[in-house]
């Protein structure tokens, strides 16, 4: 079942869903600096500042999805951890599943995840599967420059999305998100484990200052 999943996966993000090639780690650091900006220039759907200083850390993500009865999901993206001097590097993360329903058509969702818990970090810092929903509960953020955004967070993890394309929906709950080990091999010329990364044991590489400049 294992093997038929992936077999659909690939499949259904071939021919039944917007084109997701793997990007390289460059091209992913210039979508999730976009992204920010993109949330910003939307006054009803931004994040709300006082949000985004109490988060502990951000996840950005690009995922398509698609299909026709069986669906399909694929991401990838970064993760940030705010540290007492700024933001950490980024550590690189993808995500993917198979489902099944009555829907039909394709989505790019551009997804951004507000780590509002030290444990919400510390699941990310682990480099294993972080399964949202799980031991991580996940809510909707508040949105919009007048947003009660001032009390305790509600959830672990804010949950935020900009869409195009026509799906029904895209439900967060259940979305298991791993680290990318070898994307960030790559970015920084070695083997980092995440908690490395995003404990700020590594300078944040020159390569990743747009994405930190738009933080």
């Amino acid at each position: 079942m294992k093997k038929l999943n992936l077999i659909l996966l690939a499949a259904l993000l071939t021919a039944g869903a917007p084109s997701l090639k793997a990007s390289d780690e460059q091209d992913q650091i210039h979508q999730a600096a976009a992204i920010m900006h993109r949330f910003r220039s939307m006054p009803e759907k931004q994040i709300p500042r006082e949000v985004l200083r109490d988060a502990k850390g951000l996840a950005i993500l690009t995922v398509v999805k698609g299909g026709f009865i069986w669906s399909a999901k694929a991401g990838e993206g970064v993760v940030v951890a705010k540290l007492g001097r700024g933001w950490s590097g980024p550590s690189f993360v993808r995500t993917g599943g198979v489902g099944f329903g009555a829907q039909i058509g394709g989505e790019v969702s551009q997804i951004v995840l507000v780590l509002n818990t030290p444990d919400a970090v510390r699941a990310f810092e682990s480099g294993g599967n972080v399964q949202l929903g799980g031991a991580l509960s996940v809510a909707a953020g508040p949105v919009g420059r007048t947003a009660e955004a001032g009390v305790m967070p509600k959830a672990a993890v804010y949950t935020y999305s900009l869409s195009q394309g026509l799906f029904a929906g895209m439900s967060l709950e259940g979305t298991v998100v791993e680290t990318n080990d070898k994307a960030n091999a790559r970015f920084y010329g070695q083997s980092l484990s995440p908690v490395t990364i995003l404990k700020g044991k590594v300078a944040v590489p020159a390569r990743a200052h747009e994405l930190i400049a738009s933080l």
